[in-house]
């Protein structure tokens, strides 16, 4: 799970690197980080609401597995 972890931050620094060499603006700065604050937000309150108040005994293995099960119901 940590190199897994580690991947994940390695690709999303590397991933922010590029987009800031190629344009390395404030506003662009900006938009970047809101995006990933947004996104890291809206994941985080999905496994939430889905835990809290659809269903918390049920165990999700990602955000696929959520939106199956979403999906075809209880």
């Amino acid at each position: 799970m940590l190199v897994k972890a580690i991947l994940f931050i390695t690709i999303g620094c590397v991933s922010a690197a590029l987009v800031l060499a190629k344009d390395h603006s404030l506003a662009t700065i900006t938009l970047l980080a809101l995006m990933i604050w947004a996104f890291c937000r809206a994941y985080y309150f999905a496994f939430y609401v889905i835990t809290n108040y659809i269903d918390g005994s049920y165990c999700y293995s990602g955000i696929v597995s959520a939106i199956i099960f979403l999906i075809r119901g209880k």
